[in-house]
C-alpha cells in the first residue's frame, strides 16, 4: 500500500470528522439560541445548570459518533472486533494511547493523526460550551435588572459587612 493510498483515507476520515464537528456545533449553538430566546425569562442557576448538561451531554454524544467513525474504519481494515476498534479509536482520540491494542504497519500513522483531531474537536467544543455558558451568565444578569443575581447581592452585602468590623 502506498502513501497516496494512506493519505487519501486519512483526508476523508479527517473532512468527515470535520464534517461530524462543525454540523454537529451549528445543531447546538442553534438548540442554545432556540433554548436562551424561548427560556430567558426563567432562567435561574438550577436551569441554566440544567441547560449546560444538556448541551454537555450532546456533545460527548458528537464525540462519541467520531469515535465511532474511526472505529469503524479500523474494524473494517486494522482490527478484528468491534470490542477493540472502539477501544483503540478512544484511546487515540482521547490521546491516552494505550498500547495494548495495535494497529497493523501501513496503517499506524492514523492512531496519532487520530490524536492531533481529537484534541483540536475538543478544543472547539470546550470553546463552544465556554461561548454557551459566557452566554447564559450574560442573560441571567440582564435579567436580574443588571444588579446581579440574588447569590451576588447578598455576596456583596456580606463584603459590604466584613469590610465594617475593625482589624485586630
Amino acid at each position: 500500500m502506498g502513501f497516496v493510498r494512506l493519505a487519501a483515507t486519512a483526508a476523508i476520515l479527517i473532512a468527515v470528522t470535520l464534517w461530524l464537528q462543525c454540523g454537529g456545533m451549528a445543531v447546538l449553538i442553534q438548540m442554545a439560541r432556540v433554548s436562551l430566546a424561548k427560556e430567558i425569562h426563567r432562567l435561574n442557576p438550577f436551569r441554566s445548570g440544567l441547560l449546560v448538561i444538556r448541551f454537555t451531554a450532546l456533545t460527548i454524544a458528537l464525540h462519541m459518533l467520531q469515535i465511532l467513525l474511526w472505529a469503524s474504519f479500523y474494524r473494517w481494515k486494522c482490527i478484528s472486533s468491534w470490542e477493540s476498534a472502539f477501544y483503540f479509536s478512544a484511546g487515540s482520540y482521547s490521546t491516552v494511547g494505550y498500547t495494548d491494542v495495535l494497529l497493523p504497519q501501513v496503517w499506524r500513522v492514523l492512531g496519532p493523526i487520530e490524536s492531533v483531531i481529537g484534541v483540536v474537536m475538543c478544543g472547539m467544543s470546550v470553546s463552544v460550551l465556554f461561548a454557551i455558558a459566557a452566554r447564559l451568565v450574560e442573560t441571567e444578569e440582564k435579567t436580574a435588572g443588571g444588579e446581579g443575581t440574588q447569590l451576588q447581592r447578598q455576596a456583596v452585602a456580606a463584603a459590604g459587612d466584613l469590610e465594617a468590623v475593625p482589624n485586630r
